[in-house]
């Protein structure tokens, strides 16, 4: 058990009187490449990121949910049955909507919600908010791996990725697509989730980061943004009217050898939207076959050309990331990118290692001479999907109500 891990597990028997059932946990994300493709059932490549929320879960004798957490003490509290009325009425909000939604968007999964025990959730996260790496999702799939077992529902991983997506889109009312947590629940170490958004196909693709001695910087400008405000939603309802105005039930359904066609059907913004999400789902396809023939080293023009296309087809991007992305290939990565849904948040370089000191000190140093806020750097690495939390043996002697 980790310092973290049994330090979250005495608050809960602070909070609560009792030790919770268990520990689980679930790793935010960082998307190689394949940006708003998911809500288009195109193809993304995320993986999953050695940074992640857990959650201490115990079981109560009636049939209410609590949930708090270690950056909020002010507790949520219904009776799972109100949920779906808190919901039509607007009631669940804030962070404890991610949590609480997962628990309705369960009883739309089969589970019965007056006839499964309570429970206590506590939340910790080590997931920046708002850096464009999906804290939201973890802390979504934290909590649905919890449920899954403790309520015995046996849902499989791409079942408790729709349940996530479920309690995002009509909960915290985002409409996000399937991505964020598909990777977080089906990530494998050193490798990325080559994850088809309409089948829900996936395929563990190794990325080899290690032995090409590569990082993913992430450049957290700290412009922080929201999928559930306009510009996220604007995006998506351009990319519908575009594939109704090209007949199509999605822009999956188009390649590259419709663009000339877009171009004489639609008006000039819906075509670049359009062009920005036919457009990237190739990168994705091309990023896939290029890591499994020629490896890491041979991706970073993909990286640089999402950019652009986020840049300027789907307006995307912010100075800031435009700076962050701009100014780490100059210093030695090899390619560099926006992530997440865009307005701010982060960027990822894929950096050489001996480049990383270099690649960071000229990144701030820019912001600094246009009094930009310092952006936060870090490398992530890919890393397990969600899962509950091992006890080591240090950690067994505390009784036998521990984890198994």
């Amino acid at each position: 058990m980790t310092e973290s891990t049994r330090e979250l597990r005495e608050r809960v028997t602070t909070l609560t009187g009792r030790q919770p059932d268990g520990v689980w946990s679930a790793p935010g994300r960082v998307n190689l490449i394949g940006e708003h493709t998911d809500y288009n059932q195109g193809f993304v490549l995320p993986f999953a990121i050695d940074r992640r929320t857990q959650v201490a879960a115990g079981l109560r004798d009636d049939g209410v949910i609590r949930v708090t957490s270690t950056f909020d003490d002010s507790p949520a509290e219904w009776h799972l049955t109100d949920l779906d009325t808190a919901r039509t009425s607007g009631r669940l909000t804030g962070w404890s909507a991610y949590p609480l939604g997962v628990a309705w968007a369960l009883g739309q999964h089969g589970a019965n919600l007056a006839e499964v025990p309570g429970v206590n959730l506590v939340i910790d996260s080590a997931v920046p908010v708002g850096a464009g790496l999906s804290s939201s999702a973890a802390i979504e799939n934290a909590v649905a791996v919890a449920l899954n077992d403790l309520w015995n529902l046996n849902l499989s991983r791409p079942e408790l990725a729709q349940v996530g997506q479920l309690a995002e889109n009509e909960v915290v009312g985002a409409p996000t697509g399937i991505m964020d947590q598909s990777a977080s629940l089906l990530g494998e170490t050193d490798s990325a989730v080559f994850l088809d958004c309409r089948s829900l196909e996936a395929a563990v693709v190794p990325l080899g980061l290690t032995p090409a001695e590569l990082s993913v910087l992430v450049i957290d400008t700290r412009i922080s943004h929201s999928h559930a405000t306009g510009g996220y939603a604007d995006r998506r309802a351009s990319c519908e009217a575009g594939a109704a105005a090209m007949g199509v039930a999605s822009l999956r359904e188009l390649s590259t050898g419709d663009l000339d066609r877009a171009r004489d059907i639609l008006d000039d913004v819906t075509f670049r939207r359009v062009r920005h999400v036919i457009t990237e789902n190739q990168r994705v396809i091309d990023t896939v076959l290029t890591l499994r023939t020629k490896g890491p080293n041979a991706i970073g023009s993909l990286l640089d050309d999402s950019h652009r296309s986020m840049r300027d087809d789907f307006e995307i991007s912010t100075p800031e990331l435009d700076l962050a992305v701009d100014t780490a290939r100059a210093h030695g990565a090899i390619g560099a990118r926006m992530t997440g849904g865009g307005f701010g948040g982060a960027a990822i370089a894929l950096v050489p290692d001996v480049h990383l000191w270099e690649v960071e000190v000229a990144v701030k140093a820019a912001f600094a001479e246009r009094e930009l806020a310092t952006p936060t750097t870090f490398t992530v690495t890919p890393s397990h999907g969600a899962a509950r939390e091992n006890i080591t043996s240090t950690a067994a002697q505390d009784g036998p109500d521990q984890l198994d």
